[in-house]
């Protein structure tokens, strides 16, 4: 068995967003021929339709491919990982159950922010990196660039950097060849008590949780007592097997392979990302006193936070059983359950950033039927009250005895055309950001850091950083610090009732501009109501802005034809008390798009 993990290689590919992860595994699969060529498909490893529809890679997705290269048959097992910052914790997990990595570069983009922080992480886990600049086939590739600024980046010569194209398969099976040369064989020993860590998981109705496992040592068969070492979790394996892409069972799992535990535990809150699976050595015994936890992961700290309440509040329970499962799914959610006078019963939810938060959203949506009201997106803020330090979560939990406000603040790397520089600059400082240091990729291309409320940055930097450079500038980011700031509550009130959902902690100078921004597109897109509705925005007890809606006009009188003019004005006169009635008693129910459009500047 020792000999046969010679002729494994377990690696993943690495990059920013959009740089060709996807396109060039799908070349794998095919000259691999793991996947019938009447059923491949491009992104084929993209398995969710909302990936398909973002065109970016959310999930992690391991695959196994055997690869015959002279005359002797290898094994590769491939983890395809997201690009987006947002789903950092995905690649920091793969990057642990691997020996290497592809390094894929765009030819036509150059290195990007999020190419640096996976090469960082890369590196903490003393990978082996193969590096590749991808999509040498299009008209605008600037291929000598591209690989000066990698091989300065690496500290290697530009002849070991690959030019490959992962959509013609241009030098892709050279790469092949490569992974066999350089990736070294995964070490473990096959005759020792079970180790497998578990980097990911998801849910089967019929098997229980489903664990997806690197096995560091020993060996697994179907229908072995397991147990979990750190949650405590006992069963018997339902099944084992491979990933091709799709679930298929085999004899056994061994030191060095990457695979799938059924573990037959039905609650998915026992099945934890990072934990040590291992086996009995006897009918009686677990090795775990012989067996040491395999290191697991750090914990993701979470950047935003919103609350989720289901529509119908007897669907709490159906709420909570579909976060537990999609947790198993996404181990960097986290989620608590809260209480709202006005929403109800709900879960105070913790995400990477406010893409992760969109997408877990439709996701509860899409595979769980859920119809839900989410608040505005927030950052973890630090507050001082009566010389106690406590942390609050959202708005609502900001009173006004607060003697000091602390927020966190973010270092960002922005890589950058170096003409776009001054304006970036003016958007971090318009964003009560501090510009630090600038060094240079080359003569064109710069990398500026600079330090900036998390705020701040979780709203619409990315699109303005986005529009200032046309497009050029990538950003990535980390946690600093917390750092005191000049904060207040924004609250907004419908008729007179304060909408808990909406409200907001704004800076103090920028309350009006705020309030203001939000009363006007309330306006806009709340249904009309049967009676007039002050929509204001509130600090401080004051009222900083306001907008009117109109009632909704219905034609009482439509139904009559001639007659004296005094039976019109009767039942116009009706219909106005009606309406000042209903001003004084009656409340706006505001409808759960208009939340997801308040919350989509």
């Amino acid at each position: 068995m020792a000999s046969s993990q010679n002729f494994i290689r377990n690696f993943c590919i690495i990059s920013h967003i959009d740089h060709g992860k996807s396109t060039l595994a799908d070349r794998f699969l095919e000259l691999t021929s793991t996947v019938d060529k009447r059923k491949m498909r491009e992104q084929y490893l993209d398995m969710m339709d909302l990936e398909r529809e973002k065109g970016i890679t959310i999930k992690m997705q391991p695959v196994r491919m055997s690869y015959i290269l002279n005359s002797k048959s290898h094994i590769f097992n491939l983890i395809d990982t997201p690009g987006h910052v947002d789903f950092s914790y995905e690649v920091s997990r793969s990057l642990a159950a691997v020996e290497g990595a592809i390094l894929l570069v765009d030819a036509t983009q150059g290195i990007q922010a999020q190419t640096l922080a996976n090469l960082y992480l890369a590196k903490e886990q003393n990978l082996i990196i193969i590096p590749a600049v991808n999509k040498i086939d299009l008209g605008g590739a600037q291929i000598k660039e591209t690989k000066i600024e990698l091989a300065h980046l690496l500290g290697i010569s530009e002849g070991e950097i690959f030019e490959i194209s992962g959509k013609t398969g241009a030098n892709v099976e050279k790469l092949l060849a490569e992974i066999i040369k350089k990736i070294p064989s995964p070490k473990g020993n096959p005759d020792l008590p079970l180790r497998a860590l578990v980097f990911d998981s998801k849910y089967d109705s019929f098997k229980g949780v489903i664990a997806y496992v690197r096995i560091v040592d020993g060996k697994l068969k179907k229908g072995e007592k397991i147990k979990l070492m750190v949650s405590g979790a006992e069963d018997e394996a339902q099944d084992v097997g491979y990933f091709k892409p799709e679930l298929v069972s085999a004899p056994e799992l061994s030191a060095g392979e990457i695979g799938y535990i059924a573990t037959g535990i039905k609650e998915p809150g026992k099945v934890k990302v990072g934990d040590t699976i291992t086996t009995k050595i006897s009918n009686f015994q677990f090795s775990i006193s012989n067996v040491k936890v395999l290191p697991g992961y750090k914990e993701p700290k979470s950047m935003v936070y919103a609350s989720f309440y289901p529509e119908k509040g007897e669907d709490f329970d159906l709420l909570k059983d579909a976060l537990l499962k999609l947790k198993l799914n996404d181990a960097s959610l986290v989620f608590e359950p809260e209480v709202s006078e006005v929403l109800g019963r709900g879960f105070k939810c913790g995400f990477l950033g406010t893409l992760h938060l969109e997408i877990i959203f439709e996701r509860l949506k899409r595979e769980f039927n859920m119809k839900l009201i989410t608040t505005t997106p927030s950052v973890l803020y630090k507050i001082k009250e009566r010389g106690i330090e406590k942390s609050i979560y959202s708005p609502q939990q900001l009173s006004s005895e607060a003697e000091e406000i602390r927020e966190p603040w973010a270092r960002l790397e922005i890589i950058t055309p170096q003409k776009y520089l001054s304006q970036i600059i003016g958007l971090v400082k318009n964003k009560r950001g501090e510009y630090r240091d600038t060094k240079y990729l080359t003569a064109e291309r710069a990398i500026l850091t600079c330090e900036i409320p998390l705020a701040e940055l979780i709203t619409d930097f990315y699109d303005k950083l986005k529009n200032l450079s046309s497009g050029y500038a990538s950003l990535n980011y980390e946690l600093m610090d917390w750092r005191i700031g000049d904060l207040a509550r924004l609250n907004i009130l419908a008729a007179g009732e304060r909408v808990d959902a909406l409200s907001r902690i704004v800076p103090r100078a920028r309350a009006y501009e705020e309030g203001k921004s939000m009363v006007e597109k309330l306006k806009e897109i709340l249904p009309a109501q049967l009676f007039a509705v002050a929509l204001q925005a509130e600090v401080d007890g004051r009222i900083i802005a306001r907008e009117t809606m109109k009632a909704m006009r219905k034609d009482v009188t439509g139904y009559l034809y001639g007659g004296d003019y005094t039976r019109k004005r009767k039942l116009l006169e009706k219909q106005k008390k009606g309406k000042k009635l209903l001003k004084e008693k009656g409340r706006v129910r505001i409808p759960p798009e208009v939340f997801l459009k308040i919350l989509k500047k």
